[in-house]
């Protein structure tokens, strides 16, 4: 079967290179000349654990190339996805204007029957928006079908994801599209995976609902993390005897400085709009994001609290800058939030994160120190926050750092380190949720 896939941000890249160890022949387009002519050389644009070896090996085996030509690539393939970004506007809705483009281009050059699959997150309706595209503007006769096939990829085990998965969601009107998406499926029937076959809305609207779920849970542990230090509890046991429930679980139940990254913050925000544009106030995921904001200022109140005597010229040393380890993932990091938050209250930040320093960069510019290693980053820094819980900064020399530290405050906003032990090691010791 071939297959191209439009678009090679994280989700096109990863999805396409997957598919092709399944054994199917992936082409994917982007008109990023440069970035082709990378990949073509396997130089990977993104820091995904696994995929560059996946990549090297399906580019040899010939199941896996890169080109520029969308119009050649639809009409070499039978199934044809849209990977494209679709970044959120200012109100919270979502902009749709390169899945409209993509939907044009197709229709364009149909020339047989395609199956044209939304991979990219959308909005409930967008099925019909891309049908409704292809069929106003593609030459009479040729048939067609439009489906959805959300993706529910974790950033830094996308890989594993992909070949492991939870669940398989299609959403397809005709029998002949079903039929063709499982089949591109089919090595994870050896696994046993579970498919939820459905129509294309509720597939849709499927992934924005597990997306809040998850956002809710993270949300719902800060606000018991919060309360656990006002009346003396201990957040980690709490959610330990909460995930034992098997109605519950465990997963999603870690207190920290909020969620980030590409997709919690864009789909709560989407689902919200989604649920504006049908006249529904949907009161609980309102609150979801508004705690999710205002966990950031906690955060850095903590600091504030830790230094004692203000902001305004002390150090700051913070290890991680992206929102979650295994990934270069700035984008609403709570670690850049609370940076600048910090910054606006006058202090100087020194800052390492082993993956997302050059991504930073661009963001960040020249207002902060971007250091060698966790402790160049401690060298002469009034406090010591940990932002991000790469496993680099879990085991550190921690005599080493408090000799290096002006003074021996730390801010752990990840809990990775045991209170007591850094409390008899002589340390000044914040985290989140216990005392």
């Amino acid at each position: 079967m071939n297959m191209a896939i439009i678009g090679t941000g994280y989700v096109g890249l990863v999805t396409g290179a997957c598919f092709a160890d399944f054994g199917v022949n992936v082409v994917c387009v982007d008109k990023d000349r440069e970035k082709i002519e990378r990949l073509k050389r396997a130089e990977i644009p993104i820091y995904e654990p696994g995929l560059k070896e996946l990549v090297e090996k399906n580019m040899r085996e010939g199941r896996l190339s890169f080109t520029t030509d969308i119009e050649d690539a639809i009409r070499r393939s039978l199934v044809i996805m849209i990977a494209v970004g679709t970044p959120p506007r200012g109100d919270g809705s979502t902009d749709l204007r390169y899945v409209e483009e993509v939907a044009r281009t197709i229709a364009r050059n149909l020339n047989g029957y395609k199956v044209v699959v939304t991979k990219s997150t959308v909005p409930v309706g967008t099925g019909s928006l891309v049908e409704k595209i292809i069929r106003e503007e593609c030459p009479a006769g040729h048939r067609f079908d439009v489906a959805s096939n959300p993706e529910f990829l974790r950033e830094g085990s996308a890989v594993e994801d992909f070949m492991r998965p939870d669940r398989v969601v299609i959403g397809a009107k005709t029998e002949q599209a079903k039929a063709i998406l499982k089949d591109l499926y089919a090595p994870l029937y050896l696994i046993e995976t579970p498919f939820v076959v459905t129509d294309i809305e509720t597939a849709e609207l499927i992934k924005y609902a597990s997306n809040a779920f998850l956002a809710l849970k993270i949300s719902f542990i800060n606000e018991i993390a919060n309360l656990c230090e006002l009346v003396g509890a201990d957040v980690h046991v709490v959610a330990k005897a909460m995930g034992l429930d098997r109605r519950i679980g465990p997963k999603f139940l870690h207190p920290g400085p909020g969620f980030g990254g590409s997709c919690l913050p864009k789909d709560t925000m989407g689902l919200l709009n989604i649920a504006r544009k049908e006249g529904y106030q949907f009161r609980l995921m309102d609150a979801v994001v508004k705690i999710n904001q205002e966990q950031r200022l906690r955060m850095k109140e903590k600091v504030k609290q830790m230094v004692g005597t203000g902001l305004e010229g002390k150090t700051i040393g913070v290890l991680g800058l992206t929102f979650k380890p295994n990934t270069d993932d700035i984008r609403e990091s709570p670690a850049m939030d609370i940076i600048r938050l910090l910054l606006e209250e006058g202090a100087a930040i020194k800052c390492y994160d082993p993956a997302g320093m050059p991504n930073a960069r661009g963001e960040l510019g020249n207002s902060v120190e971007y250091c060698g290693d966790s402790y160049d980053t401690a060298k002469g820094a009034d406090c010591l926050v940990i932002a991000t819980e790469w496993n680099q900064f879990r085991n550190l020399d921690m005599e080493r750092i408090k000799g290096l530290l002006k003074e021996p405050v730390v801010v752990d906003l990840r809990n990775v380190y045991n209170p007591q032990k850094m409390r008899r090691a002589g340390f000044k010791y914040t985290s989140v949720g216990r005392c």
